[in-house]
């Protein structure tokens, strides 16, 4: 398969510390890639990495072009949409304004108001909620918007940072099976850190174990997902 993103001896810190230590990994091209370890092996530091909003070192390419030298928004241009924790929506906007905010480094109005249909096809109760100010979602809406937002940049790779988090079971199915239907649907590359790691390696096609910012694991989800002492090890379930 084609190689979308390659990741070479990166290394990255807050201040003087560092938090992840020569870590190597790739992504397919129309993959879902899983990162998964404990709280503070250096998953989000990865997606900060990635998108530039922590100083880091080595070499990051999407599609074979260096991501290193570029600032967080050319990132973004490049292709690269990153969902945070906290989901980051802009509480007093509306819903469909949150929408337009997300494409606002694209020109072409049309395409726009297409895209904007696209998100609700997916996610039928931004639609319902469109003229609804964002702070006023419940947990899984705030997190189904941050998604929709991020889809508005039509990107090439969806960085998705614990999107599980503080949602109920129920939520968390529905949100990733429509991660399931986009990467199938739309063709959108994912890499997913993702506490919930046995939810998490269903969705996935590849994954990483990381502990103390060093990769210690790489190969196939089910691999991890069948190996009881791997998983015990690492992801303690």
């Amino acid at each position: 398969m084609t190689k979308l993103l390659e990741v070479n001896d990166l290394r990255a810190f807050y201040g003087k510390t560092a938090a992840l230590h020569g870590i190597d990994f790739n992504i397919d091209e129309g993959s879902v890639t899983a990162l998964l370890g404990a709280n503070g092996a250096g998953k989000s530091t990865t997606l900060r990495a990635i998108s530039g909003m922590i100083k880091r070192t080595g070499d990051i390419k999407l599609c074979d072009q260096s991501l290193m030298k570029l600032a967080t928004e050319d990132i973004v241009r490049k292709g690269v949409a990153h969902v945070p924790d906290g989901r980051g929506t802009f509480m007093q906007q509306t819903v469909e304004n949150n929408l337009q905010l997300g494409a606002m480094t694209r020109r072409d109005k049309a395409g726009i108001a297409a895209d904007i249909e696209m998100v609700y096809g997916y996610f039928p109760i931004l639609k319902k909620r469109r003229t609804q100010q964002a702070g006023l979602l419940s947990g899984g809406e705030q997190q189904m918007l941050a998604v929709g937002r991020a889809l508005m940049l039509r990107p090439k790779l969806l960085l998705l940072d614990e999107p599980s988090f503080g949602l109920a079971p129920l939520v968390v199915r529905e949100i990733f099976d429509i991660f399931r239907r986009l990467n199938k649907d739309e063709k959108v590359s994912i890499l997913l850190v993702e506490q919930n790691a046995s939810i998490a390696l269903e969705l996935a096609d590849h994954a990483y174990l990381i502990e103390t910012g060093r990769i210690v694991f790489a190969g196939c989800a089910q691999d991890i997902k069948n190996d009881e002492k791997l998983r015990r090890s690492y992801l303690g379930y």
